[in-house]
């Protein structure tokens, strides 16, 4: 399966990326190559080819989600037996901001999601959870159907909702 963006590399421009969001542009500037050096998240860049400028990326990682915070019709397809359920953390999706509105952002999820749902074919991950930064991210994920988590700032979209949208066959009998 082809996709939009690359692991973060050394080639890759890291200092004059700015997407208005400090915390963002902090990250992928200083924390972003310890953070995969550590294993503790993986980022995934869409760069110009010819400079390697980043013009925008994301991050993902392993998650869980308290059953406690499903909503009721996704816990009661839950065994009793799970406290938590496996989940994969969109933890960072950032924009820089010469490419802002121009749609990368919608590209950057689809890439992101894309690889989630091949990837808990193997790993096993019930859904994506998000913690939008602001407002402006929350209606960003809710625009494809991430679902708010009571009692929290997080969102998640379940995997088979992702299975779906690529028409992915999971490994279910």
């Amino acid at each position: 399966m082809n996709y939009l963006t690359v692991p973060l590399g050394k080639a890759h421009n890291k200092t004059d990326f700015s997407s208005g969001k400090i915390l963002l542009d902090r990250y992928i500037k200083y924390q972003a190559g310890q953070d995969f050096r550590k294993r503790l998240s993986a980022c995934f860049v869409f760069a110009a080819s010819d400079t390697g400028k980043i013009k925008g990326y994301y991050t993902l990682s392993n998650s869980s989600v308290s059953l406690d915070l499903l909503p009721e019709r996704f816990k009661k397809h839950i065994p009793v037996t799970y406290r938590s359920i496996p989940a994969i953390l969109l933890g960072r999706l950032a924009v820089a901001k010469e490419s802002q509105g121009s749609g990368l952002g919608k590209l950057l999820l689809i890439d992101a999601l894309k690889r989630c749902a091949l990837i808990s074919s193997s790993l096993g991950s019930f859904a994506v959870i998000v913690d939008p930064i602001d407002i402006e991210a929350e209606d960003f994920y809710r625009k494809f159907g991430f679902i708010k988590l009571p009692d929290c700032d997080k969102m998640f979209l379940p995997m088979k909702t992702i299975e779906r949208y690529f028409e992915i066959k999971s490994a279910e009998k």
